[in-house]
Order: C-alpha cells, then structure tokens, then sequence
C-alpha cells in the first residue's frame, strides 16, 4: 500500500488510512520473483483524453498473465504515465511487435470497444516468411479455428470457417516474402496459423506448424509478424484515424 500498488475496482490508489467499505475489491500488482527484465522499450505514439496509441515491442506481453506481470505493456504504462484507467481495447500476442490501441476515460470506453465487435476497425499486419512462387496472390484464408493442444495452442477443424485473412505480397527478397496481412477476423494466433496452413509460416514462429522449446530470456529471434497500422472512424467526433507503427521487421 505504501508503494501505490494496491487500488480497488475504479483504480483509486487505497492507502493505509484509506476508509473500510464493505464488499470493495481491491486489487495488487504483485510482485513476481525472478521476473525476466524485457530489454525493450514502448513508444506512445498518440494521446487524447480518450485513447492513447502504442508501439510496442516485440516479446513484450500486453497484460499481466504467467511469469509476467510488471515487465507488461500495461503495467509499464500504467506507472509511467499515472494513467490508473487505462485498459486495452485490443491486444496482440507477447511475441508480435506494433500498435495497441487502449482506452483512457471508462466514460468512453464502450463506444471504442464496439468499433471492434462491429469490425469496423481495420487492421493491417506485416510479416515476413517463406516466398511460394506457386501460389496465386493475393489471397483470401479461410478456415475454422479451435481451441488445441497443448490449451495455448489454436488448430484449424473441418466445418464453418470462422476466421478470414487476406494475405498479399509485398516485395520478395531471394527466398523470404514480405506479405500484408489483413484480418477480417480477429481470432488468437489466427495470421500464425493460417500462413502456417498455407506452408508459409512465419520466420522464427516456434508455436506454428510445430510447437518448440522456448527460453524466455532469449531475444535475438523475434517472430517476424508486426502490427503495422489500425485505421477506424472515431466514435466520439466522425474523424478518420489512422495509426502506424515505426517499427520494423528484418
């Protein structure tokens, strides 16, 4: 408490001389031992008083989960900037590198978080792997996604496609392609799989086709998928906006 780190359910810091209420929940950002420090940084791209847009890096996760929980993207922000609202409104996996879109005010948090559930946000990925010379591009996958095995794992079954990407290709370097990804769909590790499916996995995906052994403080292969650019209509005012990130793959 003396650090600020425990607060209750609107994120307002609770002290030790903070008044009992009965049935609040409080919540601590514990501290985990043996954490592995992420030797990357974030960069704030845009800030308003509704959204605020990040770059982020590579290996770095969005939330607290597993072995991981200050070395966060939010966490990070959250203490860097004093922000105690702050929340995702959409999340990337650890080990892909761009744009995160959070949202500020609770007050306007609805209106940013349907943009997503009516799709009407665009998303533009990049990723480098494999060229295939015998495939017609572009493209649109399509295929039915499911929980796997191990559970952290997705895998494709026979039935009604639920996830789509569009898949095209950008210039080819010798046998490495730099494709656009565009998904319609927004479905977990839906680029890794579908450009496994199609026998082009991503460079240095050690989860698709084939799950292998991780070391977590390993970070000179970062998997070659980024998340370039989100495009959308602003709920609050009508404008366009578009975002892209300044990072990019080798």
């Amino acid at each position: 408490m003396g650090k600020g780190e425990v607060v209750d359910e609107h994120g307002v810091r609770v002290l030790p001389g903070s008044s009992y209420r009965s049935g609040v929940r409080l919540y601590y950002y514990r501290e985990l031992e043996g954490e592995p420090p992420i030797p990357f940084d974030e960069t704030v791209l845009y800030r308003d008083d509704h959204i605020l847009v990040v770059d982020k890096p590579h290996f770095l996760p969005v939330i607290p989960s597993g072995r991981f929980l200050q070395e966060t993207l939010l966490v990070r922000l959250k203490r860097k900037l004093q922000l105690d609202f702050l929340i995702p409104i959409h999340r990337i996996d650890r080990e892909t590198a761009g744009i995160v879109l959070f949202s500020i005010k609770p007050e306007s948090r609805g209106a940013y978080q349907s943009l997503f559930q009516r799709r009407e946000v665009v998303k533009t990925y990049e990723a480098l792997a494999p060229s295939d010379a015998g495939t017609a591009f572009p493209l649109t996958y399509r295929s039915r996604l499911v929980e796997g095995e191990p559970f952290f794992r997705m895998q494709e079954i026979d039935g009604e496609p639920n996830s789509e990407t569009h898949v095209e290709v950008l210039e080819t370097r010798g046998d490495i392609a730099r494709y656009r990804l565009t998904p319609v769909t927004g479905r977990k590790h839906q680029l890794r799989v579908h450009l496994a499916a199609l026998g082009i996995p991503i460079l240095n995906d050690s989860m698709y086709p084939q799950l292998l052994p991780v070391n977590e403080t390993d970070f000179s292969r970062p998997l070659q998928l980024l998340a370039q650019a989100i495009a959308f209509s602003d709920p609050l005012t009508g404008a366009a906006r578009q975002f892209e990130s300044r990072l990019a793959l080798r």
